[in-house]
């Protein structure tokens, strides 16, 4: 697979799975509902970076992931970020792959370290992939997500020094 910079003729691409992902209402906090071009300025957001990872021959995207300052001002040395994987490709190792390329892309842009806001406690599979890549849980926000299934479960703050 390959990981390079996406640019709005990515978003095609990145919808079909975007839209699933939110629809679910496991992962994240975002309302369900949303038509494409509602979506794409929340992914392509202002000051951040998106990346996509793509087949060996370019032509599908697997999963993308953006990256940027997790506050304004004098909190944006922190970087935070968000992950999306094709269910398609799910378990190819596309997300520690995205994961391990937005580490390295965001202390080569200057940020000294990472913050994730809400990470899904249920979501164990995101929570063992950011532990086995350095993060550090620093809390638990009980209660702070609504799972569809599941009702109110936790929200983690994680760390990771780059």
């Amino acid at each position: 697979m390959l990981i390079r910079p996406a640019t709005e003729a990515d978003w095609p691409g990145i919808w079909p799975f975007f839209r699933e992902i939110v629809e679910a209402g496991e992962t994240y906090a975002l309302p369900t509902g949303l038509e494409a071009d509602e979506a794409r300025p929340l992914w392509f957001a202002p000051g951040f970076e998106v990346v996509v990872a793509v087949d060996d021959e370019g032509a599908g995207i697997l999963g993308s992931a953006k990256f940027g300052p997790n506050r304004d001002g004098r909190g944006s040395h922190v970087a935070t970020a968000s992950f999306m994987v094709s269910s398609s490709a799910a378990g190819r190792g596309v997300g520690r792959a995205l994961g391990e390329h937005v580490l390295v892309a965001a202390r080569d842009a200057g940020y000294r370290s990472m913050q994730f806001n809400a990470v899904v406690a249920t979501n164990t599979r995101a929570v063992a992939l950011w532990h086995s890549l350095g993060f550090e849980t620093l809390a638990t926000v009980p209660e702070a997500f609504e799972h569809p299934s599941l009702g109110f479960v936790g929200l983690e703050v994680m760390y990771r020094k780059l």
